[in-house]
């Protein structure tokens, strides 16, 4: 199982405009082979940091949508709203 956080910091109005599309895009996200879990997590003290949080049954699984149209297009879309250069870390629990 792999665990994906990616930390965004996004310009004020790009806010609104990256929940948005989250929200229209994340039941395909979901549903790609070998997600399992997928979660969008906002900062207390910083309303322009999130995170997603996504399960991964495999690093082929996660690579096949990192590397997929759906996520260049998402990405694109994403990346252009951001304050901040984004930092990403794929994990795996222990213990």
């Amino acid at each position: 199982m792999i665990l994906r956080i990616v930390k965004m910091t996004f310009s004020d109005d790009g806010i609104r405009q990256f929940t948005d599309l989250f929200e229209a895009r994340k039941q395909t996200i979901g549903g790609f082979k070998g997600c399992t879990h997928l979660e969008l997590w906002q900062d207390t003290k910083c309303e322009n940091i999130f995170f997603t949080y996504s399960c991964w049954e495999s690093e082929a699984d996660l690579n096949h949508y990192r590397f997929s149209d759906f996520f260049k297009d998402t990405w694109g879309k994403t990346k252009a709203l951001f304050a901040d250069k984004p930092e990403a870390w794929s994990v795996v629990k222990r213990g």
